[in-house]
């Protein structure tokens, strides 16, 4: 659904905003759950992978089991592929994780274009502790200051229009501006 369908449908502008903001919350829960299930499967597929390895591996150990001296080596070749393997897998899900992190927090700033914004950040200076972000809040914040185009503009709630109660002439009329009162004195 998008704005000219709604605007086709008779809706005003305020309305329209109204539904978009609450659309848009559904969209970006959905969104998250999409991404969520989508690094749970790119991890079932590296473990699947890191099976399938491991189990080549075995059968390869197996074959070579008759000399004493080359079984060792080929073990220690192993333990270490095997080390390197765990470690680029780890660091692998920590960029997963912080990249998680980063697009949730730029979409929770309001930020338009999170690439854009990526782009104008030091990520060298930001870490994931936890589930926490440091460094982000103050380049963020800095970012809103100079380049305030690249956020959605926070919206204040209209203030209300005040009107004095009462007669708008001040208590002041003669009869004269009144039509009614006019014909009235025609006939009198």
């Amino acid at each position: 659904m998008n704005r000219e369908e709604l605007k086709e449908l008779g809706l005003s502008d305020e309305l329209i905003d109204k539904v978009m903001t609450s659309h848009g919350k559904v969209v970006n829960s959905i969104k998250e759950k999409a991404e969520k299930a989508d690094t749970l499967e790119s991890q079932i597929e590296d473990y699947k992978t890191q099976l399938a390895d491991r189990d080549t591996q075995l059968e390869e150990l197996g074959k070579k089991a008759e000399g004493n001296e080359e079984l060792t080596a080929q073990i220690e070749e192993l333990k270490q592929q095997n080390e390197t393997t765990k470690t680029e897998y780890e660091q692998k899900l920590e960029q997963q994780a912080f990249d998680h992190k980063l697009e949730n927090t730029l979409s929770g700033a309001k930020v338009k274009n999170t690439k854009a914004v990526k782009a104008l950040l030091d990520m060298d200076t930001i870490k994931l502790d936890g589930d926490i972000l440091k460094g982000l809040d103050d380049q963020l914040n800095n970012l809103k200051e100079n380049e305030p185009y690249l956020f959605e503009a926070e919206e204040k709630p209209p203030s209300p229009t005040i009107v004095t109660p009462g007669n708008p002439n001040g208590g002041t009329n003669t009869g004269n501006d009144d039509p009614f009162a006019a014909k009235l004195a025609k006939y009198n």
